[in-house]
């Protein structure tokens, strides 16, 4: 490990030896995904904590990415994730849309009903991708739409391996409107539900987003970031009995689409 400052300079400078990338800016990288799991502000103690970096080398980093418009120092003397982030994270969502409308065409193709890609963005679901239904009684959820998770499908498979203790914090902070008289309003069926989804491999929204509306969602396993698809319809048309061949279909495009968005991310 150096010991004077130019020589850290340096060898954060030089390709790591496990990856051939460049030390700082994976060490920079790091710290901006500790922030956001540490809800977008934290100390600089709490993150050589975290991290395992000194001090001394934290504090450079931060300066640089204060610097470039990606980390903000609060008054406080905390830091917090920048403006400049959104920009990078609206583009970088419009690009997996764009991955995945392919897949959730298939489904459509397959199912018969309109098909959707979300993401968990903070404590909101964005829906960022839907291919639309051939039937003329469709679902229609504009890209960009944000919701909270307690009432949809999506929201329940995002968040069906989440500690309950994060998933109570989360539905502290959004509350637990009700969307109809449907919707689940309380935290302790809200996990119920969370286990139900970790036992059957999907989530459910039973009319609790939009009466008269039914959708099946899966999470997309080890996705680059937070991600999953669903397939929704009238409750006449995706009923339980359909669900038994709609989720194998759902679970196998998840599949796929998991490996594709995996390619696109640089090893």
């Amino acid at each position: 490990m150096p010991t004077s400052s130019a020589s850290t300079t340096d060898a954060s400078a030089k390709p790591t030896a496990a990856s051939g990338g460049v030390q700082s800016l994976e060490r920079a990288f790091d710290l901006l995904e500790r922030m956001a799991d540490a809800g977008g502000e934290v100390g600089l103690s709490e993150l050589s904590a975290a991290s395992g970096l000194p001090l001394p080398t934290i504090h450079r980093l931060m300066r640089t990415l204060v610097a470039c418009g990606y980390v903000r120092q609060q008054p406080n003397r905390r830091y917090s994730l920048g403006p400049r982030l959104i920009r990078l994270g609206e583009s970088a969502s419009r690009l997996l849309g764009t991955w995945a409308r392919p897949y959730l065409a298939r489904l459509v193709e397959e199912t018969g009903e309109t098909a959707n890609m979300a993401l968990l963005d903070g404590d909101e679901i964005v829906y960022v991708a839907q291919v639309p239904s051939k039937h003329s009684m469709r679902m229609f959820t504009e890209v960009g739409r944000r919701v909270l998770p307690h009432s949809t499908g999506v929201g329940k498979a995002l968040l069906a391996h989440t500690p309950a203790e994060e998933v109570r914090a989360l539905l502290a902070r959004t509350g637990m409107p009700a969307a109809t008289e449907k919707t689940i309003t309380t935290p302790e069926g809200f996990l119920e539900a969370l286990e139900q989804v970790r036992a059957v491999g999907y989530a459910v929204d039973d009319n609790e987003q939009e009466i008269g509306v039914r959708c099946l969602a899966v999470s997309v396993p080890n996705s680059p970031t937070a991600a999953a698809i669903s397939i929704s319809g009238p409750a006449g048309r995706v009923t339980e009995a359909v669900a038994e061949s709609f989720v194998p279909i759902l679970q196998g495009v998840a599949a796929e689409l998991s490996v594709a968005l995996q390619s696109q991310t640089p090893a």
